[in-house]
């Protein structure tokens, strides 16, 4: 069953989708259709003349993929931004930490809020919280999202799969409505 209409200014809010998620070092991750899956919610975000943000991430390590001035900073190509459309830089997983973005929703009248990228557990999860503890109806394309293996504190390997599947439950359960693109594409 799909999710209820969205309105004809719910966001697209694009997570991190730069050329530094390519880089072999950040090691195996899951959802390998995920981008296939994010550019049909583009497309179909750009057809209905609905907004689109996107995120970039600067960081402020040396020797991170995103560090600035370096080639995994940009967008991937299949990704860029449109002249017309919002970008929004953070240098923490949250997209609304001192990023203005959370104002420039507000003064759009902007109440609902779609969400895919990377890094599941991390931007996503981050930006799906802040949004839904500021009163944001938040949905999160869960096919549209992946991750990375992680190693916790205990040196225990996590696979991607089950690092994506825990960080989606936490979000469902206060924060976003999970759903995926299919089901998103039918309620525009």
């Amino acid at each position: 069953m799909p999710p209820e209409s969205l309105h004809s200014n719910a966001t697209l809010v694009l997570i991190d989708m730069q050329q530094g998620m390519n880089e072999p070092r950040l090691g195996r991750r899951n959802n390998p259709d995920a981008e296939r899956r994010l550019l049909q919610l583009l497309s179909a975000w750009r057809a209905s003349q609905r907004p689109v943000v996107h995120v970039r991430h600067i960081s402020r390590t040396p020797g991170s993929v995103f560090w600035p001035g370096q080639p995994g900073c940009e967008f991937q190509p299949a990704f860029a931004p449109l002249e017309h459309e919002h970008v929004v830089e953070k240098n923490v997983p949250d997209a609304f930490a001192a990023s203005g973005l959370e104002r420039w929703l507000h003064a759009r009248g902007i109440r609902q809020l779609v969400i895919g990228g990377v890094i599941t557990n991390n931007s996503v999860e981050a930006t799906a919280r802040a949004a839904g503890c500021l009163g944001f109806d938040v949905r999160v394309a869960a096919d549209a999202c992946y991750t990375f293996d992680q190693t916790g504190l205990d040196g225990r390997l996590w696979r991607a799969e089950d690092v994506h599947a825990l960080s989606l439950s936490n979000l469902a359960m206060d924060y976003a409505q999970v759903c995926d693109v299919a089901q998103l594409l039918q309620s525009i």
